[in-house]
């Protein structure tokens, strides 16, 4: 009986610790900041929903008022460039790209920030 639970208990931890489960990745895990265009709460929560459905993306924070982003990713997963090639695909500008002007000029008119 106890030869079992301990079969059971040292199973359970090994899949704990086990890459495979998703737990642990073996990933490096990186902070970054970079500059995103936007203007109010509506682009907060497409901006924020954009970044957080890249693959690898652990975390994403918006500020309206500094117009910065903090996202917090996996770097085996996802890139700094994938992410905001991600966010300039749904009309929001960031540092290192445009988004296209058709897609921009589609914003709700509150969303229109002043372009460069």
């Amino acid at each position: 009986m106890k030869t079992n639970q301990l079969v059971i208990t040292l199973s359970f931890v090994f899949y704990l610790l086990s890459p495979l489960n998703g737990h642990a990745t073996g990933g490096d895990k990186v902070k970054e900041k970079f500059k995103v265009w936007g203007n109010c709460g509506m682009c907060n929560e497409i901006i924020t929903t954009t970044a957080k459905s890249v693959d690898g993306v652990l975390s994403a924070k918006w500020s309206p008022e500094k117009k910065i982003m903090v996202v917090k990713f996996d770097s085996e997963k996802t890139t700094l460039d994938d992410i905001q090639k991600k966010i300039a695909s749904v009309g929001y500008d960031t540092e290192k790209y445009k988004s296209k002007d058709e897609v921009y000029d589609k914003l709700h008119y509150c969303c229109q920030y002043d372009r460069n």
